[in-house]
């Protein structure tokens, strides 16, 4: 795509964000994103996480097929589940379905102090997205091939975390390394059917809340058979 198109087409995308958040605040109590989340959705450039066949859609304010039967997240759940996380800038975040290295991305530029441990479960992927992160010199994100549902227990506890895959139920392996204090957002339901996104809250006393925010459609979730 020539780049004058692609800057008006991410233009387009970020209005596009700000008014689907305008159009959904009466489900989520966010009709308008932080600064910080939507600077860090206009600093990193969707067309270089999906394929070359499908650039022309890089920016179109809609979910793209990645490959291995996952997908790049619509730009305004990207920007809506990073919302979600209410970061500062320096925490450590926990990051469930890598795909395309996407979301990480906008993580780390919103975790300019702070890291990203994300783990894929589909191996090509894995390799790909941090072949592609480091060569974007995102030195902030480690990226693991793995079983989200067994989270990261090494690195644990995390101040937030993100799931972007739809598991049935909360995995309780991801609310153990939540850090009292922290919060998580998931989305939760069965494959083609209803599902919800859903945010998990820890108190400082090690309780936790659970809340509805919206209903989205997201790839199921998938753990190792091995």
């Amino acid at each position: 795509m020539d780049p004058k198109k692609r800057e008006k087409a991410h233009h387009k995308m970020m209005r596009e964000i700000e008014d689907d958040a305008r159009d959904t605040g009466t489900w989520t109590g966010r009709s308008r994103f932080s600064d910080s989340t939507m600077a860090a959705m206009a600093a990193v450039q969707r067309h270089l996480f999906v394929d070359d066949d499908i650039q022309i859609a890089a920016y179109v304010n809609r979910p793209q097929r990645i490959g291995h039967g996952q997908t790049i997240s619509q730009p305004y759940i990207v920007a809506l589940m990073t919302d979600f996380l209410d970061l500062t800038g320096s925490e450590k975040v926990l990051e469930i379905g890598t795909g395309s290295g996407y979301q990480a991305a906008v993580l780390a530029e919103v975790l300019k102090q702070g890291r990203v441990f994300t783990i894929e479960i589909v191996e090509p992927l894995a390799k790909m997205a941090a072949k592609r992160l480091r060569e974007l010199d995102y030195d902030n994100v480690t990226v693991r091939h793995g079983d989200g549902y067994k989270g990261w227990p090494e690195e644990a506890p995390f101040d937030a975390v993100i799931v972007t895959a739809a598991p049935e139920t909360i995995p309780e392996a991801l609310v153990e390394q939540l850090k009292p204090g922290g919060r998580m957002i998931v989305p939760i339901g069965r494959a083609h059917d209803r599902q919800t996104l859903t945010l998990v809250r820890k108190d400082a006393a090690g309780q936790v809340t659970v809340d509805k925010v919206l209903p989205v459609a997201f790839v199921p979730m998938v753990k190792d058979r091995n």
